[in-house]
């Protein structure tokens, strides 16, 4: 538009606002639909392709290039305020300043702002009236970039492929609950006992890492890794309304029957690790038939007595040591039960100074070394794009749900007896804080057959450090069917 031709400046300002005014309502949209952002590629994509046109329509609207910086500015804040009654980690009130918050802030606001303030400054530039060549260009070579990073996010997750002869792995969704669900089923022989295993938390995904670090179990079980939901490549299913630990319960037995029905099994082994040992015992307390045995790592029997001597402990290694550091954040956190997620997180980082040095077997560091999952297993082949992200999310979206529900469970009150045979995995290197009360359960518990296992050279992931030793276990003490 020339110079003789440009519109009054009251006008033009008002098209300014009209086209912030599009990219409000397209964020106030997103905000309601999702207000965690994208958990999805196709969700993500969805945003992308509608950021691209709402912002061409701004575009249009505005007749101005200015409509590039002033409808994703627009979007951002809208967005950000209508979902600041979420009351996930990620997505509710700017998260505290520690390392897990910072965290936090990238996935739950760098993310989904960047899918869709890009495509909506795109979709501004092309909007815009009479374009020099220059940037004709650039915009074309941006909105390549763009439908690219589309095609990535679209792309599937696969299951790595077993080795051994006869090897199958699959990755499978399930509807537990009236919520989509995923399991990675892996084995040699479709008609070995099947065990599923219940990663700990609440909210850790272990897809990838119990397909490196338990491989060695192939050739005796079907092992099946399961996301639960709200974790990792179930994370869309995080309704904060009805996680609570008794649905988690219902799932477990759930998928217990689909599985049972699939591998044509009467009865499948259930082996729990920290929050999925708790989770394990009260699923085969509800639903014993189901289940051939229990196996417990890092098993926990009281949350909030555990956290409680965590602190005591700690408290009493800063005094001895004089570390004043320590001493000052543990008067900084109070007694827990802890706030927030980002609370515990801090404490957790704490845990190695409880936990003594120590070296694990040659097989699990070589296994964990050459497996090529990266950190809390985000490089695993199994989740697609969006859902590596979702492994972090879940972790603390879905742990900040669940672990206040936690609070008053104590197994020496509640689960006294059990109709399967147990066997605990305990690390010489576990928290004094977990395996004192474990102790006084398994003592009192009542059981069909109940052992315990203390393995050196392992702390709270035995299971893992000692996967020969569970092989073995599986294989020669706990009974087949």
């Amino acid at each position: 538009m020339t110079p003789q031709t440009a519109r009054p400046v009251p006008e033009r300002i008002a098209r300014l606002i009209l086209a912030a005014l599009v990219g409000g309502v397209f964020a106030a949209l997103w905000a309601v639909i999702e207000p965690r952002g994208p958990v999805t590629g196709v969700q993500a994509v969805a945003m992308m392709a509608s950021a691209l046109v709402t912002g061409w329509l701004s575009g249009r609207v505005a007749e101005s290039r200015l409509a590039v910086l002033i409808v994703p500015l627009a979007h951002v804040v809208t967005f950000e305020l209508v979902r600041t009654s979420c009351p996930l980690p990620t997505a509710g009130a700017a998260p505290s300043g520690t390392a897990f918050g910072l965290v936090a802030f990238a996935l739950g606001r760098l993310v989904p702002w960047l899918l869709a303030v890009v495509p909506l400054a795109l979709g501004a530039g092309w909007g815009a009236r009479r374009l020099a060549l220059r940037r004709r260009w650039a915009l074309l070579a941006a909105s390549t970039a763009l439908a690219v990073l589309a095609g990535w996010l679209l792309i599937p997750p696969a299951a790595a492929e077993v080795g051994a002869p006869g090897g199958f792995a699959e990755l499978v969704q399930v509807e537990l609950g009236g919520h989509r669900q995923w399991i990675q089923v892996r084995g040699t022989n479709r008609t070995n006992p099947v065990v599923l295993y219940l990663s700990g938390g609440p909210g850790q995904s272990d897809q990838a890492f119990s397909r490196v670090l338990l491989e060695p179990l192939l050739g005796e079980i079907t092992l099946v890794s399961w996301d639960q939901r709200g974790t990792g490549k179930s994370y869309p299913g995080l309704d904060q309304a009805s996680l609570t630990p008794d649905r988690a319960v219902g799932d477990v037995v759930e998928l217990a029957q689909f599985l049972a029905e699939r591998f044509g099994q009467r009865k499948i082994v259930l082996l729990g690790e920290s929050w999925g040992s708790l989770l394990a015992v009260l699923a085969v307390q509800r639903a014993p038939q189901l289940f051939s045995a229990y196996l417990g790592s890092g098993q926990m029997v009281d949350v909030l007595a555990t956290d409680q001597a965590i602190y005591d402990d700690l408290a009493a290694l800063a005094g001895r040591t004089g570390d004043a550091e320590l001493a000052a954040q543990l008067a900084r956190l109070g007694r827990p039960p802890y706030r927030s997620v980002f609370d515990y997180g801090e404490i957790m980082l704490r845990y190695p100074l409880l936990e003594g040095p120590y070296t694990p077997p040659a097989g699990y560091r070589t296994r964990a070394s050459q497996g090529g999952v990266g950190p809390l297993g985000v490089l695993g082949v199994e989740y697609a794009p969006i859902e590596k992200l979702n492994v972090v999310r879940g972790l603390l979206d879905m742990f900040s749900v669940m672990y206040p529900q936690l609070q008053s469970i104590d197994l020496r009150q509640s689960a006294t007896e059990l109709e399967v045979p147990v066997f605990i995995l305990c690390g010489d290197h576990e928290l004094e804080a977990r395996t004192g009360p474990a102790r006084e359960w398994f003592a009192t518990l009542t059981a069909p057959t109940k052992r315990w296992y203390q393995l050196p050279d392992a702390g709270h992931s035995v299971a893992f450090e000692q996967a020969e030793e569970l092989g073995r276990i599986l294989r020669e003490d706990v009974p087949r069917r």
